[in-house]
């Protein structure tokens, strides 16, 4: 158990040294370096944004002339800079109004409140992601970026294989960052074909 732990509080501590309020970025950025997510002047979607570790990275990647929206039910605890937008809403009750442009990218570290149960968690963590998915159809540009987390289940299989029906390129990913007792992994679709 203390090895695991070690790990976990390595990310942590990390985080907080170079000002991200969560471990979280560091699954990103290994997504971004491994795949070249992000480029300078990006329009980035983050869903599920909170508490601001992504949208922070992702800023910095899209650089001042890019801009990242980011849309959570909770609050960010970070400053916004000047290429972020902060909407405070439930993903689930979004509309399309709520968005009135299309994105280079939409990046979803959306995850239910676990239950322990893992038939209840995967079944939420599922409706999420393709709620998320389904978000990242109506916005994404043609050859746009999407990256999407999910718990491991049936269900993330059947996913995988819809993902894989609207990117030129699909990879199944599970960053170094993640516990090793977490379900999660994460989809990556590139090139959206529109």
């Amino acid at each position: 158990m203390y090895r695991i732990y070690k790990k976990h509080e390595h990310y942590t501590e990390k985080a907080r040294k170079e000002g991200y309020p969560a471990r979280s970025v560091y699954k990103l950025k290994e997504i971004d370096e491994k795949f070249k997510i992000f480029k300078k002047g990006d329009k980035v979607l983050d869903l599920g944004c909170s508490p601001g570790s992504w949208l922070l990275y992702a800023a910095n990647k899209v650089g001042e002339r890019g801009k990242v929206v980011g849309i959570d039910i909770e609050k960010v605890n970070i400053l916004l800079k000047n290429n972020i937008v902060f909407i405070q809403k439930d993903i689930l009750a979004l509309e399309e109004s709520d968005l009135n442009e299309k994105y280079d990218v939409v990046i979803s570290d959306l995850a239910p409140a676990t239950s322990g149960v893992k038939l209840i968690d995967s079944g939420r963590s599922f409706e999420l992601s393709e709620k998320a998915f389904e978000i990242a159809k109506k916005f994404l540009l043609p050859g746009g970026n999407f990256v999407c987390k999910i718990f491991e289940s049936e269900d993330a299989n059947k996913f995988l294989k819809e993902v894989e029906k609207k990117f030129k390129l699909v990879k199944k990913f599970r960053p170094k960052a993640v516990i090793k007792e977490s379900k999660e992994f994460y989809i990556v679709g590139k090139y959206f074909l529109g």
